[in-house]
């Protein structure tokens, strides 16, 4: 800790801080992606600080939020950002809602079925972080510091908009319903994933149980908040899959916070993502696979997303309620995307 705080008073960064907590972006000391660099590490300033005085598990901006008084918070995009870390809170988990699942089947008519998106592939996605749903032209990726590049989404993808899925939309056929509600509780693992080399799977599946987790390309067999791909061997390799492996490097990061998961790209090259979950709230044809470019992040899954469509496809039976499965897996892959335009 010292020595952290030690790198933090260096004679050329003293000046940018002052006694009200605030730290100044000036273009001398700050780095090319926006963030501060301590002890061979890059961090934003008041995560590294909330990591020193109050939250050593603290990994990623994404697990604060700033308190409603602050006048110089790190979401609101100043030159200067406050650091002080009681002027920020962890973000937490919100509880979801019980399923209310009917005793009785047939009680309500058949939703439209989720796409295949198995058949159908759409051109890519180089996909901007931060937007609003069916606009034209949207604000680009997000990086860690929170800036972003602006860039015209491609809108040539074959799709039409999701089925709308309100009450209103439901038809009743009976008001007394049997009713018994089914509680969300967390599992042991929030993810589990499987590595493929073109379509061979290689290795054993990976279950994360910490709230961060890293997938990269080196070898350390011990740390469970890592998946390393460099210890994985299979005699089937050719030389392309070679080539491809020497580029995953520090690969991506997944982040599991307040029952969402976030993918932020620690590769030089850019990582390609397909989510279902994703693709469904941008009004994006299921198949759509986006790109997500060196030091940018991606919001691939919403917990509270899919239990509102849960809790309106339960009533369809059982075949309804497992199509949903399908908008839990999510594809990833380093370097290389794929897709019918890629």
């Amino acid at each position: 800790t010292c020595s952290e705080i030690w790198g933090l008073s260096t004679p050329n960064m003293i000046d940018q801080w002052d006694t009200t907590g605030l730290y100044s972006f000036s273009e001398q000391t700050r780095s090319l992606d926006g963030r501060l660099q301590v002890s061979h590490r890059k961090g934003l300033p008041h995560v590294i600080y909330c990591r020193l005085w109050r939250w050593p598990d603290l990994h990623s901006h994404h697990e604060l939020k700033s308190i409603e008084n602050c006048e110089y918070a790190f979401n609101l995009k100043k030159d200067e950002v406050c650091v002080n870390p009681y002027h920020y809170q962890r973000v937490e988990t919100p509880v979801l809602p019980p399923v209310l699942v009917p005793r009785h089947t047939e009680i309500l008519t058949e939703l439209p079925p989720l796409d295949d998106y198995t058949h159908s592939i759409p051109e890519n996605t180089n996909f901007p972080a931060g937007i609003e749903p069916q606009s034209n032209y949207i604000p680009g990726y997000i990086s860690e510091d929170g800036e972003t590049n602006d860039q015209q989404l491609n809108q040539s993808m074959d799709t039409g908009s999701p089925a709308e899925l309100s009450p209103s939309s439901l038809s009743p056929v009976n008001h007394s319903l049997d009713l018994q509600p089914v509680t969300y509780s967390e599992p042991a693992f929030w993810c589990s994933i499987a590595y493929y080399e073109l379509n061979q799977r290689v290795g054993e599946t990976f279950h994360a149980s910490q709230p961060s987790l890293t997938v990269d390309g080196f070898t350390d067999p011990s740390n469970s908040e890592r998946f390393c791909l460099g210890l994985l061997s299979n005699v089937n390799r050719n030389a392309t899959v070679e080539m491809t492996r020497r580029h995953i490097g520090r690969g991506v990061r997944l982040y599991y916070i307040g029952g969402e998961v976030f993918a932020e790209c620690l590769s030089d090259s850019a990582i390609f993502v397909q989510s279902p979950n994703c693709n469904q709230r941008y009004g994006w044809h299921p198949a759509t696979v986006c790109k997500i470019p060196p030091g940018c992040n991606l919001k691939i899954f919403n917990n509270q997303e899919f239990a509102a469509l849960l809790a309106q496809s339960v009533n369809q039976g059982f075949e309804a309620v497992y199509q949903l499965t399908r908008m839990c897996t999510i594809r990833m892959s380093f370097v290389k995307g794929w897709g019918a335009e890629y």
